[in-house]
């Protein structure tokens, strides 16, 4: 009984302590990073990290040669889910169309690595997403994971 008390006790310091430690950006990173890789390795997702931090999985490459700015449009058909599996954003029958620089930056980073007709898979820590704020049905300091379809490209 003492025990469960003394946890009773501790456990809110350390939400308290641990909630703390997600407003800086550099321990954020970290707790990202290894809350993808596990969910990568539960999931079996054999997926690459890029320089930035976001990990990605080219399902298919597509074909062409677009250099992306970001006035860059892009029209693409995607799925956003949190990482429990939740969908908090998709596209429905209609694909949605957008310049590149108006999006995540984990989107900016990630669509380049494809061209027209590709699909990839993104897995976007929360510092190349929405941060600390979250946005709407995304919580604060969410990992976020896409699939995209990129439709169409132009300059």
């Amino acid at each position: 009984m003492k025990l469960k008390n003394l946890l009773l006790l501790i456990l809110p310091m350390l939400l308290v302590a641990g909630s703390c430690k997600k407003d800086d950006p550099e321990e954020q990173t970290k707790i990202d990073d290894s809350t993808i890789l596990k969910f990568m390795s539960d999931k079996n997702i054999p997926a690459q990290k890029h320089s930035s931090g976001i990990y990605y999985q080219i399902l298919s490459p597509g074909t062409g040669t677009i250099s992306y700015t970001s006035n860059t449009t892009v029209s693409t058909k995607y799925t956003g889910r949190l990482l429990n599996g939740n969908v908090f954003d998709a596209t429905t029958s209609q694909p949605i169309s957008f310049k590149l620089g108006q999006v995540i930056t984990g989107w900016q980073i990630g669509i380049p690595l494809i061209q027209k007709g590709g699909k990839i898979r993104l897995l976007i820590p929360s510092g190349l997403a929405y941060g600390p704020a979250g946005q709407g049905p995304i919580p604060g300091n969410a990992v976020l994971d896409f699939d995209i379809e990129l439709l169409d490209v132009t300059n």
